[in-house]
């Protein structure tokens, strides 16, 4: 499916369950927004508090850290506006109380465009489809269709003011069968600059730049882009 024009797009926003999580799918497509004057939000379910682990930043102390890392690494490709939501890392499950906090922010946002995970699991990319990428995928669909529209789903969000918004399309990253590749080596230096920034979660991987960029070029590849491009890919899901 061909999305909307970007031109028609105003603001994004992004959903996911980790900090780094949409640095490693699709900062170079939001680099790529931002730079078209697009703007773009972040709403991440989880504290993050469960990796990290090669760090050796003491488990209590990596909410704070993966925070502030994710604040960097908004700011290297332009992004300011982060929520996060707190839910623990690890235990994140599509509730309906994960579905109205996923509500609000789409109601405050008011974005065309969102960027969500997968709720589907990828076989052939079984670190893609951690359970929290499920189940922040999972919450943030049904958050679009049918909650976020519908002026009778939680009423009190209504009450304080904020009114039933339809998004237009969601770009599914890590999805198995993905038909949309967005060529990125002009931005690829400022999505890797997003990933250093999750210190606690990459600095140990020397081979870190050599990885991504495999991965790119595979996207590339079977978008049928030119050899030694670098691109990210997504599922395009027309919502409106």
């Amino acid at each position: 499916m061909q999305p909307i024009p970007d031109n028609e797009i105003k603001k994004v926003l992004v959903v996911s369950a980790h900090p780094d999580d949409s640095d490693f799918g699709a900062s170079g497509t939001i680099a790529s927004w931002i730079s078209q004057g697009i703007q773009v939000s972040y709403c991440i379910c989880t504290n993050g508090d469960q990796g990290g682990e090669e760090s050796g930043i003491p488990v209590e102390e990596m909410p704070a850290t993966r925070q502030r890392e994710q604040r960097a690494a908004g700011a290297a490709i332009g992004v300011t506006d982060i929520t996060f939501l707190n839910y623990r890392d690890g235990s994140l499950e599509p509730t309906l109380g994960l579905r109205k906090d996923i509500v609000r922010a789409i109601r405050i946002a008011q974005p065309d465009r969102m960027v969500i995970q997968s709720p589907e699991r990828n076989w052939e990319r079984i670190g893609a489809s951690h359970p929290d990428h499920l189940a922040a995928g999972e919450s943030a669909i049904q958050a679009v269709y049918p909650d976020a529209r519908n002026p009778f789903a939680f009423p009190d969000l209504l009450d304080a003011g904020l009114q039933p918004w339809r998004v237009k399309e969601v770009w599914v990253t890590a999805h198995a069968t993905p038909d949309h590749f967005v060529d990125i080596t002009d931005f690829f230096h400022l999505k890797m600059a997003a990933l250093h920034s999750h210190v606690s979660q990459t600095a140990h991987n020397a081979e870190l730049e050599d990885m991504v960029r495999s991965w790119g070029e595979r996207n590339a590849a079977a978008g049928g882009l030119p050899e030694g491009r670098i691109a990210e890919a997504f599922k395009i899901v027309n919502t409106n």
